[in-house]
């Protein structure tokens, strides 16, 4: 398959052609939600266009536990619904997109006396593979003990009296945001990266446009649309806030943190679902190449959008509960090789706790007309961005075309992605084909250095830069910049407070 350039070219034309040409839709966030959005309407036809503040993937969606998962834990809060739809995305993907989405076998171990009890889990997986209809990888076993300690030999012994295995799937959040992208890119989106809308065009009470402004040039084009979609997760209500300055309230932003070990140091052979010794909070121990993750927390967060981290109380938590189970790594902050947090937009709500508040989506109208979408997960991104299509064309009076999403493949057969061995290599193919714009698109996104490096690529920067320098056209000053931007952009991600 021949596909659409998508450099900093390309970039340029998406610009010149959004601010030239009348669009049906203008989708304001690019992380999975608005990826997928992006791509579902561009396939039906839509005139669309998609701009992003930062790089694709930077906020949320490149900081999830990067699961395409059913939601096990929901079952406890009777949200079958959800686990259903959860299930069926699942299989979508797995089907869909079988180079980025892996089928996962998870090990549970149950102890004396465990918030969830072996009988308890056994019931609900049972119940979890019949929302699968049966059609999920592979149907869940209950194993005593001794199979349990063959499976996963560092688990703790003591008190053990069993657990169970079970199936959901992994996947590179990034990389399956950048699939959709590029995958619009490929229908007629109009795409940029770097390029924020600073106000929003408002003709006779409806939000009509934006004013984008470049990141990278200072450049401002106006963008007018029959319908904006506002996907900016997180940061939503700030966009409400241009149409309505006295807009509510429709995010609750709550921080899921994540700590990354070395491989061996864990000990792990393959994914661990945990609950958590102080507080019986679900959580997971994920194989990850060379690395274990272990995450996540969820707590409210309140801080400045663009500075959250880990902090030193996460990582605690975190060791805390991987050393309850494997004691005889005894992981310590000596171990960790990076800690990140990313936020989850969930809808706004008075629950008294995080846990309860639920993981559905909402696709909302207003303020003035424009759709916001708030909550949902990585697994359902296909199904949300279907949904928020169907939203459009009722608002733009357009008889609703078919989806073709969850039938058409994501990657086209053979494309593979950058080799990261080859790093010279692997910067010249996402500079060229993945509109990589700055050393932390490169480092951080495209290639994911930055998660697995002590130094979080700090040393790999000034090299990146070189490369990239006469592929963009940069001079000295600029790359020296870029450097500096990318030190200061690993604080702000990787820095524990």
């Amino acid at each position: 398959m021949s596909r659409a350039p998508f450099d900093a070219a390309a970039r340029a034309a998406a610009l010149d052609a959004i601010g030239a040409e009348p669009l049906d839709l203008l989708i304001i966030g690019g992380g999975i939600t608005g990826a997928g959005a992006a791509r579902d309407a561009a396939t039906r036809g839509l005139r669309t266009a998609l701009v992003e503040r930062d790089d694709f993937a930077s906020g949320t969606s490149s900081r999830s536990s990067r699961l395409i998962h059913g939601g096990l834990r929901y079952l406890e809060h009777g949200e079958l619904h959800l686990v259903f739809e959860a299930s069926r995305e699942r299989r979508v993907l797995l089907r869909t997109a079988p180079t980025l989405v892996h089928p996962l076998r998870f090990t549970w171990p149950v102890y004396r006396g465990a918030r969830v009890p072996k009988w308890e889990l056994r019931a609900g997986l049972m119940l979890y593979d019949a929302l699968a209809m049966f059609r999920n990888v592979g149907r869940h076993h209950m194993w005593d003990a001794a199979e349990i300690e063959r499976l996963e030999p560092r688990l703790r012994h003591d008190g053990l009296v069993g657990g169970a295995t079970y199936f959901d799937a992994s996947t590179n959040d990034v990389r399956l945001t950048i699939a959709n992208i590029r995958s619009a890119a490929d229908a007629g989106a109009r795409i940029a990266n770097h390029a924020a809308v600073r106000a929003l065009i408002v003709e006779r009470g409806v939000v009509r446009g934006a004013e984008i402004t470049c990141a990278l040039t200072g450049r401002t084009v106006r963008a007018s649309a029959r319908c904006v979609v506002n996907a900016a997760g997180p940061w939503g209500d700030g966009i409400r806030q241009l149409a309505d300055p006295g807009a509510k309230v429709g995010v609750r932003g709550t921080r899921g943190a994540h700590i990354a070990v070395p491989r061996l140091a864990a000990g792990t052979t393959g994914a661990i679902a945990i609950t958590h010794p102080r507080d019986g909070r679900v959580m997971f121990i994920l194989p990850a190449g060379e690395f274990t993750i272990v995450g996540t927390t969820d707590t409210d967060y309140f801080g400045a959008l663009d500075q959250v981290r880990a902090t030193r109380e996460d990582v605690a938590y975190l060791l805390e509960a991987a050393n309850h189970y494997l004691p005889a790594t005894a992981l310590s902050t000596g171990d960790v090789v990076a800690a990140w947090a990313g936020i989850r937009p969930l809808v706004a709500s008075n629950a008294a706790s995080t846990a309860a508040v639920s993981r559905e989506h909402a696709i909302t109208p207003g303020p003035k007309g424009m759709l916001s979408v708030s909550g949902g997960k990585l697994t359902t991104y296909r199904l949300m961005a279907q949904q928020i299509v169907d939203r459009v064309e009722t608002a733009i009076g357009r008889p609703h075309a078919r989806s073709r999403t969850a039938e058409d493949p994501l990657v086209p057969d053979g494309e593979t992605e950058p080799d990261r061995t080859q790093v010279a290599a692997a910067v010249a193919q996402v500079v060229r084909h993945e509109m990589a714009m700055t050393v932390s698109d490169v480092l951080v996104r495209r290639l994911q250095l930055a998660y697995e490096l002590r130094d979080n690529g700090a040393a790999l920067a000034p090299s990146v830069a070189r490369l990239m320098a006469p592929m963009l056209g940069w001079t000295a000053a600029q790359e020296r910049d870029a450097v500096s931007d990318y030190v200061r952009d690993v604080t702000r991600i990787f820095a524990i407070e």
